[in-house]
């Protein structure tokens, strides 16, 4: 039986109880009718489960049909645009066929989409799902006003929670927070429900609070700009995180003096790092070069065989191929640029590794969307592939790996300084011949006696996390971005000290993510690499890159520094350690 809907345009009011032999009155939401509606079904020649099968038959057939077809003649070269008459009937019965199934079940699926959330069908949602109205004393009354009942009277079905608990601007925040308790609102939910980001915040963070009976007090609500991060950088925020950032410098570095800020809460580490700039800029400064700058992303494509699988990688390792590879990456954007493709493989399952250059971004999401271009297009030509996921693990991202230590990701930056004998005396408290030895003991032999893979340092991942985290990049790249060789050496007879960090795999930008916040875009702006380059795309991003390695190579000189003047635990004990009673502070 059809039934015709009619709009909600008022609270829905049920009949109480309705006289014997008369229909259930919904005012607006369900009308029975007794004569049979025509349906657009009777018009097929068969019946409707009929025409459904042979349809359904029809496009898998032909379907299995022509990936056999087109299977033979990629094995024998024939070009596919070639097709005989029965590839060609073959063709006309799938597209017959995919229509078909498209206006049968097409249309349900985008009315589901498209009908308006103000136009429920609360009649099926209440009779059709078992609601019941609930026990009313006064049900006797037979006046219109009183014999009508509100639908918060009635046992509300699942399917209808969603809609009668939406919030509105009108409700007050102490409904919404019930709801959100309740669980008939979804706190992920209340930004675009309120339009009103600071709010929602608000709201959350109290609903949490009285679900987990824990004070949030201490954690700042005000004072930030939630519309900021929403959709790109957090989700379902309830405050934010005070961190200090100190600034280290000036730090000479190519000619250019940099006041290079610090997020952290390590004591020692802020003074440490400007004691080693100090020490840098007497000295007549650092040089530094980059070596490489491509953003890297490896999809892993599995195969039948292995032998198909090395038949992918002689494909796309092959010079031939790389500028039609490359063309379709670069659809992708006007900054990714191809760099090149190299393979690794394990059985019948092949690791393919992109590397581009990003302009100004850091560019993750640039080359994942060109990885997922030249996918589409090798598919064309390799159907038997399959695409297991577009990251196997030989990016490789956020994890030490022995590709990115060798081949490099991101950038890959050398700094040099050379360090006057009477500045390590003086300004180091130590000698050239003591940091030499301990470098070559700790940094390269330790970490060597240890299995270190990129940690020939003293303390690379300090400087990188407190730059990366005040200037808004991922903080969690530090693992592979520290990566870091520490070289020292005697030079000019013994009388000064040649220092240097090789840092193969910094991946940093300077536009998008954490950049665009208010105080990260502060600290970019203090770099003077704020932003995307006009004139030199990706200039700024490299900039960065060789600041982070001459900070490090300034926290690098500090610390070797203190540690063969004996001075390491003295130093940590008086800028590292509170000096309030922590007993009065957990008591109170």
């Amino acid at each position: 039986m059809d039934v015709p809907q009619q709009a909600v345009s008022k609270p829905i009011r049920l009949a109480a109880s309705p006289p014997t032999g008369e229909p259930l009155k919904t005012s607006g939401c369900h009308h029975h009718n007794n004569q049979r509606q025509p349906k657009a079904s009777d018009a097929l020649p068969l019946p409707l489960y009929l025409t459904n099968g042979v349809f359904f038959t029809l496009f898998f057939s032909v379907a299995y049909f022509l990936l056999q077809r087109w299977r033979e003649k990629i094995r024998n070269s024939i070009p596919l645009h070639v097709v005989s008459l029965s590839e060609l009937a073959a063709l006309v019965s799938l597209i017959a066929s995919v229509i078909y199934l498209l206006g049968f079940f097409g249309i349900g699926i985008v009315q589901s989409f498209v009908s308006s959330p103000l136009r429920p069908s609360v009649g099926d949602a209440f009779w059709d799902n078992g609601g019941a109205r609930k026990e009313d004393a006064d049900n006797n009354n037979n006046s219109e006003e009183d014999d009508a009942v509100l639908v918060d009277r009635f046992i509300i079905p699942e399917n209808c929670k969603a809609f009668v608990a939406t919030p509105t601007h009108d409700d007050s925040d102490e409904e919404i927070v019930r709801a959100v308790i309740a669980g008939t609102t979804p706190s992920y939910s209340l930004e675009s429900k309120l339009d009103d980001c600071k709010r929602a915040v608000a709201i959350r963070r109290e609903a949490l609070q009285r679900m987990t009976g824990k004070s949030l007090e201490g954690l700042p609500l005000d004072g930030f700009d939630y519309d900021s991060i929403l959709g790109q950088c957090c989700e379902m925020p309830v405050g934010y995180v005070q961190i200090p950032v100190g600034i280290a410098g000036p730090l000479l570095l190519d000619g250019k003096e940099y006041s290079v800020p610090m997020a952290t809460t390590e004591g020692c580490l802020v003074a440490s790092t400007n004691r080693g700039c100090k020490a840098i800029y007497m000295s007549g400064g650092a040089t530094s070069i980059v070596l490489k700058d491509g953003m890297t992303r490896a999809p892993v494509v599995r195969f039948g065989s292995a032998k198909r699988a090395a038949e992918l990688k002689f494909f796309v390792e092959d010079p031939l191929n790389f500028d039609t590879i490359a063309v379709v990456f670069n659809r992708s954007s006007r900054f990714g640029r191809l760099q090149s493709v190299k393979c690794g493989i394990a059985g019948k399952n092949l690791y393919i590794r992109f590397s581009c250059s990003t302009g100004d971004a850091m560019g993750m999401n640039m080359v994942s969307k060109g990885v997922q271009n030249v996918l589409d297009f090798l598919q064309t030509e390799f159907p038997d592939m399959d695409v297991i996921g577009v990251s196997g693990n030989f990016c490789s991202d956020k994890k030490p790996a022995a590709i990115n230590w060798v081949e490099g990701r991101g950038k890959s930056v050398v700094c040099e300084a050379t360090i006057k004998e009477e500045v390590v005396r003086k300004v180091l408290k130590t000698s050239v011949d003591a940091l030499v030895e301990l470098n070559t003991l700790k940094n390269l032999a330790g970490s060597a006696v240890a299995g270190t893979l990129g940690g020939f340092n003293a303390h690379a991942s300090n400087i990188v996390t407190a730059i990366y985290i005040a200037t808004g990049q991922d903080p969690a790249q530090n693992v592979e971005s520290s990566h870091c060789i520490t070289m020292m050496e005697a030079v000019n007879d013994g009388k000064e000290l040649h220092v240097s960090v090789t840092m193969p795999s910094l991946e940093v930008g300077t536009v998008g993510g954490g950049t665009q916040l208010a105080s990260q875009s502060a600290c970019l702006n203090l770099l003077g690499v704020k932003g995307a380059n006009e004139h030199s795309p990706g200039a700024n991003s490299r900039q960065l890159a060789t600041i982070v390695a001459g900070s490090v190579l300034a926290g690098e000189l500090s610390l070797m520094s203190a540690i063969a003047a004996g001075q390491l635990v003295k130093s940590h004990m008086k800028y590292n350690r509170s000096s309030r009673d922590v007993s009065k502070m957990a008591t109170s």
